[in-house]
């Protein structure tokens, strides 16, 4: 078995970050054309909140610290409410492994370092997006399915 490490991600790796968020919806069965074109859009936003803090970005890297796996964790402003006094709130996204390292534990691994972050910062409420593949990998860790509703409006 390979050994791994968690560790931050560095501001010269946003393309990584690009790759993985790309992977993560082609693997999702997404329209390649529009992946590819999301994709100038993505790596702007993650440099940009990169540099503000308000993006953090989670690798797991190999001996030669390439990164094979990777989470991401986006501070949102948000209103408190009753019994979350907090005005931040944690969202888990960009969560991906590379197939030839899946099944090893590292999305649990990388949402966990998450959610630790949120923890020794503050926050108590992180949400995420989960799709058919990670469902259960965040089950596991305590993520509950909520009653949030969205509507795509076209512009």
């Amino acid at each position: 078995m390979t050994d791994y490490t968690i560790r931050l991600a560095r501001a010269d790796e946003t393309g990584v970050v690009v790759h993985h968020r790309s992977a993560m919806f082609l693997d999702m069965g997404v329209d390649p054309t529009l992946v590819k074109e999301s994709e100038p859009l993505v790596y702007e936003w993650v440099k940009s909140r990169t540099a503000s803090g308000i993006y953090t970005g989670f690798f797991a890297v190999t001996t030669d610290d390439t990164p094979i796996a990777g989470a991401g964790l986006s501070l949102l402003d948000w209103i408190p409410g009753p019994g979350v006094p907090q005005v931040t709130r944690g969202y888990v996204l960009n969560v991906y492994t590379e197939p030839e390292h899946r099944h090893r534990g590292l999305a649990s691994l990388l949402v966990q370092r998450c959610v630790t972050h949120c923890r020794e910062n503050g926050i108590s409420t992180v949400s995420l997006h989960a799709s058919d593949m990670g469902r259960s990998v965040y089950e596991k860790l305590g993520f509950s399915p909520t009653n949030e509703m969205r509507i795509r409006l076209r512009l």
